[in-house]
């Protein structure tokens, strides 16, 4: 049920959108007269575009005559949780959400000044299948471990075995001084409800000294 009180927003990231005509001649442009870095461009023709200045990015979108004069999109940790809170308060939705091919699940407002604002969350099951084989593998895990684990993998609508691959193949990338997470901040939240709901009350290398 939508609440009205505000959720926790987490937001990685803001891109602020520029309306161009010709979104090829501004990748040019913008990578090789502003020095800009392509970060992405997307459509057959493109028709829209990420560039990227030192840690800050921005997109270029094709020039849409109706569209508003100004405009910024959200990368959020939930965009479905936000969206909720703005439909509650009577906020103008011009596109509800929706998986986009761009690999995010996103959705736009307009504000009563005519700005358009987008608001997203990524999204991994874009793009073509990756073929496997799976194979059994002997596997014991402690008993609290393994029933916030199969918690954890129904709340992200995964099958334990993938919400397993996932984490693993997390932890074979590394980010700065450590290692990168599959979960969101909200996730790692939810986790910690998990952590008491199940009494587990060991810390992560504490696993060094388990003993049945």
């Amino acid at each position: 049920m939508p609440s009205n009180t505000p959720p926790e927003v987490i937001c990685g990231h803001v891109f602020p959108l520029m309306p161009v005509s010709d979104v090829s001649a501004a990748v040019d442009y913008y990578t090789q007269q502003l020095g800009f870095k392509l970060g992405f461009i997307w459509g057959d023709p493109p028709g829209f575009a990420g560039v990227n200045l030192g840690s800050v990015s921005m997109h270029l979108s094709s020039n849409d005559p109706e569209a508003p004069s100004s405009s910024a999109y959200f990368v959020v940790g939930d965009a479905e949780e936000l969206f909720d809170f703005h439909k509650t308060k009577g906020v103008e939705i011009v596109e509800a959400p929706e998986d986009r091919d761009y690999g995010l699940r996103d959705y736009r407002i307009r504000d009563p000044w005519g700005n358009e604002l987008g608001f997203g969350h990524y999204i991994y099951s874009v793009g073509p299948a990756v073929k496997i084989e799976r194979v059994e593998v002997p596997l014991r895990l402690e008993k609290r471990l393994a029933a916030l684990m199969q918690d954890l993998a129904e709340h992200k609508r995964m099958s334990l075995n993938s919400c397993m691959e996932e984490i693993l193949l997390h932890t074979f990338e590394i980010v700065g001084d450590g290692v990168a997470s599959p979960h969101t901040m909200r996730t790692l939240k939810y986790i910690q409800e998990l952590k008491q709901k199940h009494g587990i009350d060991y810390e992560t290398h504490d696993s060094y000294r388990f003993q049945e």
